[in-house]
């Protein structure tokens, strides 16, 4: 019997979990839900660009970092306004809680020039950044409330004085739980396709603008953290360029609990890059199950040791 159970037991000790990493699920635009499709599932039309992998971006020169594993262009836009409040319910990749709990969330956006996003390639584009945040006044992660709760969304807002025009919005995480060595950080980036609308004139200077990969590197102070576990929270340094002047200077975005690697613009405005629950109809959120394609993975037990109370129980019983 003893025998029996080795055998069926070893190889559930190699499978990896779907849900140790995740994707951008939803994206709130205002009021108005859109649905991300889950990675490598039959696709269907959305604003968030899908990715075939749920597994973190190691590198960062790694070309998936711009939007994420062979992230596909997105069959739609979504309007938004200057100063429009965003929101981003990052999960797990069988839609469980988002796993990790260390590390900034940053914000960028990349004019998709003439085009409306949906045929622009994301490999030429020039980013800014407009949001970054990392600890609360308590020295607690931001990522550590998508990682608490169930349902609760990271917030950005969109610069209030923004040129009109077509963009790419690219939100990333960046898990630095394995970052006290070189390589270790995590990069999970996500881009959604939105066309922004009124009349407003702000635009990046070409020195703010950065290409991904480019702007980080694995030895960068945000990114490579040996003190990251540190009592008290040793200060935080923000990997990338520092928000563009014309964001800080319209109070439209900030950042919390850090420095930019580049001095930031000075502003009086308090951060609205934050984690909320969605308000009204769609903070109940549920889970609803996806039409998996064949590629999909299949969502993994989260905790084997379930599986082995269950089968020694099942062996046990047989025995009987």
């Amino acid at each position: 019997m003893m025998r029996l159970s080795t055998v069926i037991l070893l190889p559930l000790l190699a499978i990896p979990y779907v849900s140790a990493h995740g994707f951008v699920h939803k994206v709130w635009i205002g009021t108005e839900t859109f649905l991300g499709n889950t990675p490598n599932a039959e696709p269907t039309p959305s604003i968030v660009r899908q990715i075939d992998n749920v597994d973190p971006v190691k590198g960062a020169d790694n070309p998936l970092i711009n939007c994420g594993y062979n992230a596909q262009l997105a069959s739609k836009i979504a309007d938004a306004n200057p100063g429009d409040s965003m929101a981003f319910l990052w999960t797990g990749g069988d839609l469980s809680r988002w796993p990790h709990n260390t590390g900034p969330m940053l914000t960028y956006l990349a004019s998709c020039g003439s085009t409306d996003c949906t045929t622009f390639n994301s490999s030429a584009a020039k980013w800014f950044k407009i949001a970054q945040v990392g600890r609360d006044s308590n020295g607690n992660w931001f990522q550590n409330r998508i990682f608490s709760a169930d349902g609760v969304v990271a917030n950005v807002t969109l610069p209030k004085n923004i040129k009109p025009g077509a963009y790419l919005i690219r939100h990333e995480i960046i898990a630095l739980h394995l970052a006290t060595t070189e390589g270790g950080a995590e990069f999970y980036p996500s881009c959604t396709q939105i066309n922004i609308g009124g009349s407003g004139t702000g635009a990046p200077t070409e020195a703010e603008l950065v290409l991904l990969p480019g702007a980080y590197s694995d030895t960068d102070p945000g990114i490579l953290v040996p003190n990251v576990f540190d009592t008290p929270p040793a200060p935080y340094s923000f990997p990338g360029p520092p928000i563009a002047a014309f964001v800080s200077a319209s109070s439209g975005s900030g950042s919390a609990s850090g420095s930019s690697s580049n001095p930031t613009p000075t502003s009086s405005a308090s951060s609205s890059s934050s984690t909320t629950k969605p308000k009204g109809k769609s903070c109940k959120l549920k889970r609803v199950p996806t039409a998996l394609s064949k590629r999909q993975e299949v969502a993994r037990p989260r905790h084997i040791s379930r599986i082995m109370r269950g089968l020694a129980m099942s062996i046990s019983g047989s025995a009987h």
